[in-house]
């Protein structure tokens, strides 16, 4: 997990306006308004490098409620197209969305399915095997 970071962080793409790293209390604000814990990894990568800018994927962020990545906003559009409510979407491609159970395993979400027998075993190794690669 460090190394992937530390991989994030070195491949991040300057922007005029960069991110922000949220606060731990920005990170109980978007709880609340989910109404769902979010997974140890998600709340760590949000944490740690929800601010990097790398590849094509833009996974999901927690302090700007105007950003199209903002968190709450994701999840409340993912679940109005049906998303099953227990999915927390980590990255948005349209209509379709990587998504974490609460035990921390990352889907794919599309066309109202997901195939439940391929999955990652955690946001780092997502991290490592989609994003870093996009």
């Amino acid at each position: 997990m460090h190394d992937i970071i530390e991989q994030l962080q070195q491949l991040n793409q300057p922007v005029p306006v960069p991110l922000e790293l949220p606060e731990f209390d920005d990170i109980v604000d978007v709880e609340e308004q989910l109404l769902l814990p979010l997974p140890a990894d998600l709340k760590e990568y949000l944490l740690e490098v929800s601010n990097v800018i790398v590849g094509s994927l833009e996974p999901v962020t927690a302090v700007d409620p105007h950003s199209h990545t903002y968190l709450p906003e994701v999840a409340a559009y993912a679940w109005s197209i049906g998303l099953p409510r227990y999915l927390v979407p980590i990255c948005q491609l349209g209509d379709s969305f990587y998504c974490m159970d609460e035990e921390g395993l990352v889907y794919f979400w599309e066309d109202g399915r997901m195939d439940e027998d391929d999955y990652w075993e955690s946001f780092w190794h997502w991290a490592e095997e989609v994003w870093l690669p996009s």
